[in-house]
């Protein structure tokens, strides 16, 4: 029968077998994507109460204990999905954004690209925003924050400055854009409102937003 030290080695060789494996597996940072990846699989499938670190471990095949070399907890899994939302929002409207255009067609390419990341990321852009008014948000979030809605909120602030809007809090006009498109965007994911025609509506949208209902 082997000796208990024999076991001891054995079990200590299994697992610097199994550690060499998942570093072999998951190099320079790809244990981290895989675990985020996974992460937002489960959060579109399942919600967010179904995140587990040990589940995730399980799903991609580590040990229970590898996700907690980039993330110390749920809340940090949540905060890193949560930043990685954002810069992939920034990522689209920028792609997309082009200051030299007339306030209006600029405002609805914008708007078209924020509504496609939102009707193909509803749950994502649910926990963005959850973690975005979180009272322990990092300062990193509030930067990943400021390059999406702050970045609205200065192009409003600059239409007003040239006249091409009414005056009034450059974040209260925001959050009135915002909401407009926001709750568009969830009539589109929870099928309200097909996604195409909630698209092809966004230039009607935003010329009702910058010139209103009343007559004139």
């Amino acid at each position: 029968m082997p000796s208990e030290k024999s076991e001891i080695r054995e079990t200590h060789e299994t697992r610097e077998t199994r550690e060499t494996r998942e570093s072999r597996r998951y190099h320079h940072g790809d244990l981290r994507s895989a675990l985020l990846a996974s992460a937002e699989r489960t959060l579109r499938e399942k919600g967010v109460a179904a995140l587990s670190l040990r589940e995730l471990a399980r799903d991609i095949g580590v040990s229970h204990a590898a996700p907690g070399r980039h993330f110390k907890d749920k809340q940090a899994l949540l905060n890193a999905l949560a930043l990685d939302g954002y810069e992939r929002l920034t990522h689209a409207l920028g792609a997309v954004d082009d200051p030299a255009l007339p306030l209006e067609p600029r405002l609805v390419t914008l708007a078209r690209a924020y509504l496609g990341f939102a009707t193909e990321n509803a749950e994502l852009l649910e926990l963005m925003f959850a973690r975005k008014h979180d009272p322990d948000a990092s300062e990193e979030m509030a930067t990943a924050v400021d390059r999406t809605i702050g970045a609205l909120e200065r192009i409003i602030a600059d239409a007003q400055q040239r006249g091409e809007i009414i005056e009034g809090d450059p974040a209260h006009l925001t959050l009135v854009v915002g909401a407009t498109l926001q709750g568009t965007a969830t009539f589109a994911a929870n099928e309200r409102l097909d996604p195409q025609i909630a698209l092809d509506g966004i230039p009607q949208l935003v010329h009702l937003l910058l010139h209103g209902l009343k007559p004139r």
